[in-house]
């Protein structure tokens, strides 16, 4: 459900559930956790973390088969998974490699999230992005930190409060996707530039500029994300939501 391979310096996390365009379940979310497992437990971590997705998508947010409550008043699983994410996304921006996220396709919501948490996001003009939670009547807690410190409170209030998706070439002018292709056929040589470049860069200069600039913008507080997690479980669980998310199902 989430593979992770290494090549030299750099190294590369799949999400890997194409049919269901990689969304969010908690076995994914566990398969990616235990790839940072791998990553950390190296003496020398990768240069570069690219994360990307199997298929046509990125990640597509939530699996909405796990966050449909069918026993009343039971948030169990969505509060899971969550969290769960709330950490992976903790564990993403703390890891001493480079992130880049390979947008290949859809990044909605806390897929979406993903792509901002990491420290340089690519994509190309027609890809769709953006986090559309309050249609849904959900809220973004967990990924609003990211966003935030990605392209400053004032736009993000706006992409957050809008809702809906955006292109690719939308998301690269909002500062969200930090290099844009004008096709998907563009992107793998645009990653491979860019990954090159990084790896060619002194490993402990980047390490330590990526905690300095982490210590600054103040990543590394995992309370806010749980908190965010607790508070996404409890707006996700109401009539309301409930109701959005089997009618988007169906």
């Amino acid at each position: 459900l989430a593979t992770l391979t290494t090549e030299g310096p750099a190294a590369t996390l799949t999400l890997n559930r194409p049919e269901q365009h990689n969304a969010m379940s908690t076995d994914m979310l566990a398969a990616a956790h235990r790839c940072m497992d791998a990553i950390e437990a190296k003496a020398s971590p990768p240069t570069v973390l690219v994360v990307t997705g199997a298929g046509r998508s990125f990640c597509a947010g939530m699996d909405l088969k796990q966050v449909i409550i069918e026993d009343a008043g039971s948030i169990e699983v969505p509060k899971s998974l969550l969290t769960s994410l709330a950490k992976l996304t903790h564990r993403l921006r703390l890891l001493p490699s480079v992130t880049v996220a390979r947008v290949n396709g859809a990044a909605i919501g806390g897929g979406c999230g993903l792509a901002a948490v990491c420290d340089l996001a690519i994509t190309h003009a027609d890809s769709v992005m953006g986090f559309p939670e309050v249609d849904l009547a959900l809220c973004p807690a967990v990924v609003s930190p990211w966003l935030v410190r990605k392209i400053g409170v004032g736009p993000a209030r706006r992409v957050l409060l809008s809702g809906g998706t955006m292109s690719g070439a939308r998301a690269h002018e909002l500062g969200i996707v930090d290099r844009l292709v004008e096709t998907s056929d563009e992107l793998d040589d645009a990653v491979d530039s860019v990954v090159r470049s990084l790896c060619s860069g002194g490993p402990l200069a980047l390490r330590a500029t990526k905690e300095l600039l982490n210590t600054l913008d103040g990543s590394v507080d995992l309370g806010v994300l749980l908190r965010g997690a607790e508070l996404s479980a409890k707006v996700l669980s109401t009539g309301d939501a409930q109701a959005r998310l089997r009618a988007r199902r169906k």
